[in-house]
């Protein structure tokens, strides 16, 4: 899967080693870590796109994409409740499939382990707040038991133990969820003055949404005249309106309902692309099944990048066969490239030019951010590399140990990272990975395991060769 428009949108020429301390790369990407301070209008556009785009793995990975598409788009039923709805609260039919989309996959009887129920994935408190009713009636068990008696006779004993069923639920029934959930919607819209602020309070809350645009408001370098709910997600960074920052990262450590406005617009594409092309849909949604990983639906973009073909490196011989050709050695200076090859007497040092250029591009953007930062009682330290290209006969087996032999990925051993440089790592890797650029996945304790897009390795690569140019001018 590739995505060139990326690629042309998103780059920025810049001066090579402005401080004299480390490498600093000509071809960027506009906008990341540290550069999100003050971001423009234009750039905030672009990188708005991309993070909608790359919401597409999280849609399409699951084995519901398909028939829920299917179900909303292919049911007379349903698509005229849809209508209806939007003719009672003046919001668009596509946006309400949307969020039924992806709360149930247009199922009706959905409910879910913390308890919302029905296509809108309603809870009960909001239930009663749109109008919907939820009664409950008691019930009575009855048991018979024998009870034996001091005189050694045998008593029946019959006990009533109550329950309580549900005796009607207007979340289970789509002619009353709907047009509940699409008017809801329509007064969060004016509460909030922005329909990306109503999306946004569907999935997380009014009291969060709340918060969460006042401190986007409190924020500097964002308009007066543009506090939106993507403003809010690219407009912070650890060292950049750190409140905001922290905000975000708990909200998303709850549900990740910081992206939810970003998901709902590229499920509202991807109903559109169902129904204008279900042939095409369906082609796209093949390739977010993993050929490495067994499991329902891929568990990270990585499984999806890398296919079975990719495994070219079967033994040692392979990989030394192969120098010059798709592999690439690693510069091994860690005070000017920012990384450290930590990879034991036996591990190959090279790696495809992809990934030894994402591996520069990341400590580069790792340790820009740090120096805004500027953690106290910390000092930078070049990220361990434990892993790059691995035969694959060798191989331990770990969960993404094969992709080793790809020769596409590489591994960072964090455990010794100071707190603060962890911190502005994780932060890069997200950055990057919300505008599809690369993705990663954490493996057993202390180990992350990274690789990029399909479609920016010739970006990345590009990166490496301009690194090399510099170590040989040197």
């Amino acid at each position: 899967m590739r995505i060139a428009p990326l690629l042309f949108l998103a780059l920025a020429p810049a001066s090579i080693a402005s401080g004299p301390d480390y490498f600093e790369p000509h071809h960027r990407v506009s906008g990341i870590g540290v550069e999100r301070d003050d971001i423009s209008a234009d750039l905030l556009a672009i990188r708005t796109e991309r993070m909608i785009e790359s919401q597409t793995f999280g849609i399409l990975r699951d084995p519901q994409a398909v028939p829920g598409a299917r179900r909303i788009t292919g049911t007379p039923r349903l698509q005229a409740i849809f209508e209806q709805a939007s003719v009672q609260s003046g919001l668009p039919a596509s946006l309400i499939e949307a969020i039924s989309y992806l709360e149930s996959w247009g199922d009706a009887n959905a409910e879910s382990p913390s308890g919302p129920k029905g296509i809108m994935q309603i809870s009960a408190a909001t239930a009663r707040s749109m109008g919907l009713r939820i009664l409950t009636a008691t019930r009575y068990r009855v048991t018979r038991d024998k009870v034996k008696l001091k005189s050694g006779k045998y008593k029946t004993v019959v006990r009533r133990t109550p329950y309580v069923v549900t005796v009607r639920d207007d979340r289970l029934s789509p002619e009353r969820a709907i047009p509940a959930a699409a008017v809801y919607l329509a007064g969060l819209e004016r509460q909030f003055g922005g329909r990306d602020w109503a999306i946004f309070a569907y999935h997380c809350g009014v009291g969060c949404v709340t918060e969460m645009q006042e401190l986007t408001r409190q924020a500097q370098g964002v308009p007066k005249n543009d506090v939106s709910v993507a403003r809010m997600f690219f407009s912070c960074s650890p060292a950049y309106n750190r409140v905001l920052y922290q905000a975000i990262q708990q909200q998303m450590l709850r549900d990740f309902s910081p992206t939810y406005y970003f998901r709902i617009r590229r499920a509202e594409q991807l109903l559109a692309m169902y129904r204008n092309n279900p042939a095409q849909f369906e082609t796209l949604a093949s390739t977010y099944k993993s050929d490495l990983v067994a499991a329902v639906r891929a568990p990270h973009r990585l499984s999806v990048w890398l296919r079975r073909d990719d495994l070219v490196f079967h033994s040692a011989d392979d990989i030394r066969s192969d120098i010059g050709k798709r592999l690439a050695r690693a510069i091994d200076l860690p005070s000017y490239y920012g990384y450290s090859l930590r990879l034991g007497p036996d591990g190959p040092d090279e790696a495809s030019p992809a990934a030894l250029g994402t591996l520069v591009y990341i400590s580069y953007e790792t340790r820009r951010l740090y120096d805004a930062l500027k953690p106290k009682g910390e000092k930078f330290q070049p990220l361990p590399v434990a892993s790059l290209v691995e035969p694959q006969d060798v191989l331990i087996p770990r969960a993404e140990a094969a992709s080793h032999a790809s020769g596409q990925v590489f591994d960072i051993d964090y455990s010794g990272l100071p707190p603060g440089e962890l911190e502005c790592l994780r932060f890069i890797l997200d950055d990057l990975g919300w505008d599809g650029y690369l993705g990663f996945v954490d493996e057993g304790r202390d180990n992350l395991h990274i690789g990029c897009a399909p479609g920016t390795r010739e970006f990345f690569a590009t990166v490496f060769d301009e690194a090399l140019h510099v170590k040989s001018s040197e």
